[in-house]
C-alpha cells in the first residue's frame, strides 16, 4: 500500500525520534490509537457496521468534519484515518495557518499524486477558525480530489464553518468519551512498555483511575495527562513501586474544568436544559443545570434573564408571582453580587419549577401575530376609535348606534357585552392550571353573557350613563 512509511514516521513511537536531552513527548500523544479498535468511545459512528468505520475501511470518503468537546480524539481520528487507507498526512492549524501554507500543502499533496500516486490527507485543526477566504482556497482542490480533507472543531460546523465547505463534508459528532472506556484507556497506559509506563513498577488503584476517568469529564486526554502527572511525581516506596492511590489522584486532577464553551453547543445545550428542566417541573434538574452553569463561569444576568422570561413563558399566568419572583431575584443578584447571588438564583429557579404552568398567554399571542402575517389587517371597529376619529365618521354619515361605546364601569361587574375584535375571534384560552382555572371561570361567564342568544354581541345595550363622552378612550 502506497505511503505507508509516511505515515510510520507520523505515529513512530518517542524511542524512534526522541533525541538525548529533548523534552520526552506527552503521554497523550504518545498513546495516540493506532488502529480504529484502540480508539477511545465514539462507538456510536465507529462501532462494527457504522457509516464512518465502513467508509474508512472501505476507503470510500472524500472529505470530513469531525466536532465534540476537547479531548475526544478528532486529531487521533484523522491520524487513524490516515494509517488505515495508507494516506500521505498533512496538518494545519486554523489559529496559525494562513492561505500562503494552505496552497503549499496543495502543491505538495499535488506532486506526491502525480509522481508516486499518493492520496494525501489534508487535516485542519480548529478549522471554524479560518476565515472565508481561506476555507475557500479548499474548494476547488477538495473536488479535483487533489488532497482528502478532514477538518476538526468544538463548534457545531453548521454555524461555524462556511456553507460549500460543509455541503461537500460528511459530518460526525464526537462525544464525551465514557468513565469506562477513559478507564480502560488509563489500564492500557500503565501497561504499555512502548508507549506508556509498562516499563516502571507503577501500581494504581481502582478508586484512583476511576477518580481520573470521572473528574476528566469524558476528555481522554485531561486524564492521561493527569495520570501521567500522578506517575511523574509520585516516589516509589521502600519495594520500588509508584503507588497511585485515590488521594494522589485528586491530588493531580485537582479541580474539575467543566466543558463549557461561552459562545458554543455546550453553553446554549445547558441553558436549555436549564429552562427545559424548570418547564418539565424538575426542581432537581433545573439546579443542576443552574449550578454547571455558575461552576463554568456563566455570566449570571444571562441566567437570571432566562429565569424572567421563563416564569411568562411556561407558568403565566397560572402563577403570576412567578414573573415578581424572577424579577425579584434578577435585582437582587444585582445588588449583591456574585457569589451571594447564586442564593436569589436558587431561590427562584426551585419557585418557577414547582410553580402551575401555563403558556397560554403565549401561544394566544403567536396566534394573533400569525393572522395578521398570514391574513388580511383587521380595521379598529367604529365605536373603539378616538373621539377625533369618531367625530370625522359621524360626519361621513356613520349611524350613531355603530359609534357607540359602552364604558364597562358603569355596569355591574365592570362589564358589558359589546365587541372588541370584529369577526368574533377567538385566540386565548384559559387553562385549568393554578390561577388561570379562576380566570377560566370568569371569561367562560362573560363569554356566555356576549352570546346573543343572551342578548349579548351587539351594541344594542339598555344603560343609565350611555352618552359618548371620551371615558376610557
Amino acid at each position: 500500500m502506497l505511503g505507508v512509511s509516511t505515515v510510520s514516521d507520523l505515529f513512530s513511537t518517542p524511542a524512534a525520534t526522541t533525541r538525548k536531552g529533548d523534552a520526552p513527548e506527552p503521554l497523550a500523544s504518545r498513546m495516540r490509537p493506532r488502529s480504529l479498535d484502540e480508539v477511545a468511545g465514539q462507538r456510536h459512528i465507529l462501532g462494527e457496521g457504522k457509516l464512518l468505520r465502513r467508509a474508512i475501511e472501505s476507503d470510500r470518503f472524500t472529505s470530513l468534519i469531525f466536532y465534540g468537546p476537547p479531548g475526544t480524539g478528532k486529531t487521533s481520528l484523522a491520524g487513524v484515518i490516515a494509517r488505515t487507507t495508507g494516506s500521505r498526512f498533512e496538518s494545519l492549524n486554523g489559529v496559525e495557518s494562513n492561505v500562503a501554507e494552505i496552497r503549499a500543502r496543495i502543491d505538495q499533496a499535488r506532486t506526491w499524486r502525480e509522481l508516486r500516486g499518493e492520496t494525501t490527507i489534508l487535516f485542519i485543526d480548529e478549522i471554524h477558525r479560518f476565515n472565508k477566504a481561506q476555507q475557500d482556497v479548499l474548494l476547488p482542490h477538495i473536488e479535483r480530489g487533489v488532497v482528502r480533507f478532514i477538518g476538526a472543531t468544538t463548534h457545531n460546523p453548521y454555524f461555524h464553518v462556511n456553507s460549500p465547505l460543509v455541503s461537500r463534508s460528511q459530518v460526525f459528532q464526537l462525544e464525551p468519551v465514557p468513565v469506562d472506556e477513559v478507564v480502560r484507556l488509563l489500564q492500557r497506559a500503565l501497561a504499555d512498555e512502548d508507549r506508556g509506563f509498562g516499563g516502571k513498577l507503577v501500581e494504581a488503584s481502582a478508586e484512583a483511575l476511576n477518580h481520573l476517568a470521572e473528574k476528566s469529564d469524558g476528555d481522554a486526554r485531561k486524564a492521561l495527562t493527569a495520570l501521567e502527572l500522578a506517575v511523574m511525581t509520585t516516589p516509589a516506596d521502600e519495594d520500588g513501586v509508584i503507588r497511585i492511590t485515590l488521594g494522589v489522584a485528586e491530588e493531580s486532577i485537582q479541580r474539575k474544568a467543566v466543558v463549557y464553551d461561552a459562545d458554543g453547543d455546550a453553553h446554549y445545550d445547558t441553558a436549555s436544559a436549564f429552562i427545559k428542566s424548570i418547564r418539565g417541573s424538575d426542581p432537581d434538574a433545573a439546579l443542576y443545570w443552574l449550578a454547571k452553569m455558575l461552576h463554568a463561569g456563566e455570566d449570571p444576568r444571562f441566567i437570571s434573564r432566562r429565569l424572567v422570561i421563563a416564569a411568562s413563558e411556561d407558568i403565566g399566568l397560572a402563577d403570576s408571582n412567578a414573573l415578581r419572583v424572577a424579577l425579584d431575584a434578577h435585582h437582587a443578584l444585582e445588588f449583591v453580587g456574585m457569589p451571594e447571588g447564586r442564593i436569589p438564583l436558587a431561590h427562584a429557579t426551585v419557585y418557577l419549577a414547582t410553580a402551575p404552568k401555563s403558556n397560554t398567554a403565549y401561544a394566544a399571542l403567536g396566534k394573533a401575530m400569525a393572522d395578521i402575517e398570514q391574513g388580511r389587517t383587521l380595521a379598529v371597529p367604529p365605536h373603539l376609535r378616538t373621539a377625533t376619529r369618531k367625530k370625522l365618521a359621524a360626519a361621513s354619515g356613520e349611524s350613531e348606534s355603530k359609534l357607540q361605546y359602552f364604558y364597562s364601569h358603569d355596569f355591574e361587574g365592570a362589564y358589558v357585552p359589546q365587541s372588541y375584535l370584529p369577526e368574533g375571534r377567538v385566540y386565548y384560552e384559559a387553562g385549568d392550571q393554578g390561577m388561570e382555572k379562576r380566570i377560566r371561570e370568569r371569561l367562560d361567564y362573560w363569554r356566555a353573557l356576549a352570546k346573543p342568544e343572551n342578548g349579548g354581541g351587539g351594541h344594542e345595550v339598555d344603560q343609565h350613563a350611555g352618552d359618548i363622552d371620551g371615558r376610557g378612550q
